[in-house]
């Protein structure tokens, strides 16, 4: 195998395996409309085998940053028609991060909702509000039929996506938003068929992405998982007890014939992301990022062992449009500017330079 070969995820067809990372940017205003600038944004980076585009909202309370997409109202659905566009137009694939924030959110952000998650156990920290940082508050803890509710938003904004043009959808489950919620034993204290046992913990993200499947087709349904991350207070400290509930979750999922399984985790090469790998029995999309930067020569390494079927990768492809044809190439890449991640504006979003535009100039 090799990274620039072509490989199949479910019923989307990458040209090569670089997968652009799902990548939270902001740049989509109060209305959660994704306009000129998303657009190009995305168009840029349609050379890689598959993008992921930013978490986006199935339901408004579960906003978690000011300036997200979402995929709720028919203007957002235009807004997403017109990227899915732009990215096929050049021969592109994309598919839609589906992401519910839970509790890693405050009125604030979104419109002055209630605030969600398994429990009512607030996370220890503060977060970016329209009024400036702010502690999260003690959110609202889901009842059964209002978590039933949200599955029912999951589906709805799944179809939305596909309506939109979207190649598919990935089901966020990571991270320490709603569905990481309701698998971390710190943030899912419930007693209920939704919490307590590993397999009660996990059975409310297998229900998502069972219905999720069933309404758009399997193979057009990723899943994203980020097991013994830490993150936002979602704290998984115990491998039996991670093997056991991402286990029980896997092995229910197995028989759908997802898409794909998205795993970020700092050793995707090791035991445990190999273990969830066997028991998922499909395509894995490894992710290293986050703690440490994803380089050329880890992706290569990945394919090369095996250890992976694709690798996503944030950073450089935020830096790089043409990144396939850099790492290709062996040429030189732009370094990111991070203080411009979350910044409004083109600046560190749309103006990164091609290997074109600098032979030109």
């Amino acid at each position: 195998m090799d990274l620039f070969s072509p490989v199949d995820l479910g019923d989307i067809e990458l040209a090569n395996r670089v997968v652009m990372a799902p990548l939270t940017r902001m740049r989509s205003g109060a209305s959660g409309v994704p306009g000129d600038l998303v657009v190009e944004h995305y168009r840029q980076r349609a050379g890689v085998g598959l993008i992921i585009t930013e978490g986006t909202y199935p339901n408004h309370e579960g906003q978690a940053f000011v300036g997200q997409p979402g995929i709720v109202t028919d203007e957002q659905v235009e807004g997403w028609r017109r990227v899915a566009e732009a990215v096929h137009a050049r021969g592109g694939k994309i598919v839609m991060q589906v992401m519910h924030g839970g509790r890693v959110t405050h009125p604030d952000v979104n419109g002055g909702r209630r605030v969600v998650a398994p429990s009512a156990i607030a996370i220890d920290g503060e977060g970016h509000t329209e009024k400036g940082k702010q502690p999260y508050p003690v959110p609202h803890a889901l009842t059964v039929d209002e978590a039933r509710q949200t599955l029912q938003d999951f589906v709805s904004a799944a179809k939305r996506a596909i309506e939109a043009g979207l190649d598919g959808v990935e089901i966020h489950g990571a991270n320490g938003y709603l569905l990481h919620e309701f698998l971390s034993p710190a943030s899912n204290q419930r007693t209920d068929e939704y919490g307590g046992t590993p397999e009660n913990r996990a059975r409310f993200v297998v229900q998502v992405v069972t219905a999720v499947a069933a309404a758009v087709g399997a193979g057009k349904v990723g899943l994203r998982i980020s097991p013994e991350h830490n993150i936002q207070d979602a704290y998984e400290t115990d491998r039996d007890d991670v093997r056991a509930t991402y286990g029980a979750l896997l092995d229910q999922l197995r028989p759908l014939g997802l898409a794909y399984l998205s795993v970020l985790h700092s050793d995707p090469a090791g035991e445990l992301v190999q273990e969830l790998r066997e028991r998922f029995a499909g395509p894995l999309v490894a992710n290293s990022g986050f703690g440490s930067v994803t380089t050329r020569e880890e992706a290569v390494r990945l394919i090369e062992a095996a250890h992976a079927d694709a690798v996503a990768v944030g950073r450089a492809v935020i830096a790089n449009p043409d990144l396939v044809e850099r790492w290709r190439g062996e040429h030189p890449e732009n370094e990111p500017k991070a203080h411009l991640f979350y910044a409004p504006g083109a600046e560190g979003y749309t103006d990164y330079p091609t290997l074109e535009a600098l032979r030109a100039g």
